[in-house]
């Protein structure tokens, strides 16, 4: 039998956002046959409770933060000597390409970009030296991935980052899984419909706070109309005000982080993307897994490509919460109680497609350092 490869992903912590679900997913995807598949939670110190392969080893390293993490990073790896480390979230991103010349020599590092870095900078409050990170950094890496084209060109334009060290790959996303839990669902949801459903961080990037508007818009036609939002994040206290000051806070339910968001999709109306920015997110990803009807803003290019005159999807000409009103309201009018729409584009992004391309990806990096 031929040694296996041995992989190290590594993420902060399960349960997370979009990022930390694909690198589980992955990293419990991997063809047990021909890797050896380490997963390192750099915040987490008790993996107990959750439900991975037990072909993947997981190392807990309990640190506080991520930047406080080194030491325990840097022996995991000196420990473990794996042949790639694909890592899965910028600023872990940062310390693994940081402590890259004190790894063991042979050592190949992949990272993972969550998001596009335009967005980063110009939506969150980044550190100032994030840019210079980005462009010192990245281009240290052996590939760096991204979920589409226009990611990649953006990454090129902001970080400087070689075309020759960029992997365009979908996202995996467990179809079938997704699709069993809408089915089986018992989460109720409360009035009369239509029913809105979102899902995402409660950040300023997320455009929640154009969601509201335009709900509050969509109400002079659709009076029931309800919605519950499903996320956790800094802007919740202003979002919540918000509502009030819209005479919302009887029509909006705020759930918190839900770790599968597919419990909500059965008597979900549509799905709505009201991000003022946005990769490729795998909360739409599973919503049209499911055939839930999408109401999206133009959050990127690659995301334009992907969904633009796709049946059953509405999107709006614009990132504004006027053409938000404007494309639910066209999307309520059409869609009928309980549709539900094929959306095969989403068939590229089949959990066992997107791993052998990301397999395909490690064999190639690993003999680069074989050679």
């Amino acid at each position: 039998m031929a040694q296996r490869t041995k992989v190290l992903f590594l993420i902060p912590h399960l349960g997370g956002g979009g990022a930390e679900r694909v690198i589980a997913l992955l990293a419990g995807g991997l063809s047990p046959e021909r890797y050896e598949v380490h997963l390192g939670l750099v915040t987490q110190s008790d993996a107990s409770g959750e439900t991975l392969p037990e072909r993947v080893t997981v190392h807990c390293l309990g640190a506080r933060h991520v930047r406080g993490a080194t030491f325990g990073l840097l022996r995991l790896v000196r420990q473990l000597k794996p042949e790639v480390i694909l890592s899965g979230i910028a600023h872990l991103n940062f310390l693994v390409l940081l402590l890259r010349p004190v790894f063991p020599a042979q050592t190949r590092v992949i990272v993972r970009q969550n998001g596009t870095v335009s967005t980063a900078l110009a939506f969150r409050d980044l550190p100032a030296y994030t840019r210079l990170a980005y462009r010192l950094l990245y281009r240290h890496a052996d590939r760096v991935i991204c979920q589409t084209e226009a990611m990649a060109e953006d990454l090129m334009r902001e970080a400087g980052t070689p075309k020759t060290r960029l992997a365009v790959l979908p996202n995996p996303i467990d179809l079938e899984g997704i699709r069993t839990t809408a089915r089986g669902s018992t989460k109720t949801w409360r009035g009369p419909s239509p029913h809105l459903l979102a899902v995402g961080r409660l950040a300023r990037v997320k455009g929640f706070d154009l969601l509201l508007h335009a709900l509050a818009g969509v109400r002079e036609h659709f009076p029931t109309a309800n919605l519950l939002l499903a996320g956790a994040g800094p802007e919740e206290a202003a979002l919540k005000s918000l509502c009030l000051e819209l005479g919302l806070e009887n029509v909006v339910r705020f759930i918190g982080h839900v770790d599968r968001p597919a419990e909500y999709f059965a008597g979900a109306t549509a799905f709505v993307l009201s991000s003022q920015q946005e990769g490729l997110p795998n909360a739409l990803l599973e919503a049209t897994a499911a055939g839930l009807p999408v109401v999206a803003l133009p959050a990127s290019q690659g995301l334009v490509d992907l969904i633009q005159g796709q049946p059953g999807i509405w999107l709006a000409p614009e990132v504004s919460a006027k053409a938000l009103t404007d494309s639910l309201l066209s999307a309520l009018h059409a869609i009928q109680p309980g549709q539900r729409f094929t959306h095969p584009f989403v068939e590229r992004f089949r959990m066992e497609s997107a791993i052998h391309g990301y397999e395909q990806l490690i064999d190639i990096v690993a003999g680069e350092s074989a050679s």
